[in-house]
């Protein structure tokens, strides 16, 4: 294993996979501490299940996609160690296939528009920078990726972990959401690099990923933005939903339509049936970075900026 901390345990959260994945750990790697799950309780659930069990000052999130380098744990902890209001971290994450380039889910540290879209220091929507350096600050973020995730394990379970009606995507980032609203920071770590494969969970154009997101989305808005924000911002997302649904099915993605639809009425459903499932923020007093306050889909679609630097720090 490429990873060094000396006092780290591998553990494998099995979330009652139907293939040989128990039996390769049990023969070749016999150390390894499985956790198997009764179940397959999502991305969400299952890492809310298997914590339950292990007992730790940090919790390393990490995806069975991800490659790792020697030495990426320790800068990681040593900034967390010297900052205990840094909750949450995540290292560079670049791509598993083209290791000069950022990678979807996190890149350099994640972002949030003003409309609740996601965004990330080298990468916006599926434009995929090339790490030349730009982003080599360690600095706070709004949110950190979900593949390679170091979090304090007494916050994670004060703040109730994951939320399992999520069962996958965005989790993170409505965790990370509700970390700062309790008052402490999400950072990346440029000092430590993963690199990540991406799609392990359900793969890209896949009408479940897709409503997921768009679901999901909607959820974290309704559960962490104040309640004036939430009452006009929720109505016009469906709205800009709508219009990305239609210009899909006018270009052929019919399965991408249906699914948009889909999650708007599940949305709906959690709103008026379901919310008691969720986890809510325990406050909305605490300070948010990595907020961008003007429209991303304006700067990509309308405006033609494609980078990062471009939109936020109006560089070439």
């Amino acid at each position: 294993m490429a990873s060094t901390c000396p006092t780290m345990e591998v553990i494998v959260a099995d979330n009652a996979s139907t293939d040989d994945s128990v039996s390769f750990l049990q023969q070749y790697y016999p150390a390894v501490r499985i956790i198997q799950l009764d179940r397959n309780y999502g991305f969400a659930g299952g890492y809310n299940q298997a914590l339950k069990q292990v007992k730790s000052d940090y919790y390393v999130l990490l995806n069975s996609d991800v490659e790792v380098e020697p030495g990426w744990i320790e800068p990681i902890l040593a900034l967390m160690e010297k900052d205990p209001t840094i909750g949450a971290c995540q290292p560079k994450i670049k791509m598993y296939a083209n290791k000069e380039l950022f990678e979807y889910a996190g890149a350099a540290g994640g972002w949030l528009d003003y409309l609740g879209y996601p965004f990330a220091r080298g990468r916006i929507f599926d434009v995929l920078e090339k790490d030349i350096g730009q982003y080599d600050q360690t600095e706070p973020i709004f949110w950190a990726g979900g593949c390679a995730l170091f979090v304090r394990a007494e916050l994670y379970h004060q703040l109730g972990g994951m939320d399992t009606y999520f069962f996958a995507h965005q989790e993170e980032i409505d965790f990370c959401w509700r970390l700062q609203l309790a008052g402490y920071k999400v950072y990346v770590c440029t000092d430590s690099v993963v690199y990540h494969l991406g799609g392990g969970t359900l793969p890209k154009g896949n009408e479940r990923k897709v409503f997921l997101n768009f679901r999901n989305n909607l959820i974290m808005m309704a559960k962490n933005l104040p309640a004036g924000q939430m009452a006009w911002k929720i109505p016009f997302r469906f709205f800009l939903d709508t219009i990305s649904a239609w210009k899909s099915l006018l270009a052929g993605e019919g399965v991408y339509f249906l699914a948009v639809l889909e999650a708007h009425f599940g949305f709906l459903k959690w709103l008026f049936f379901k919310r008691k499932q969720s986890v809510f923020p325990i406050r909305k007093g605490g300070k948010v970075e990595g907020w961008y306050g003007h429209s991303i889909v304006w700067q990509y679609f309308v405006a033609g900026k494609k980078t990062f630097s471009e939109i936020v720090n109006g560089k070439k």
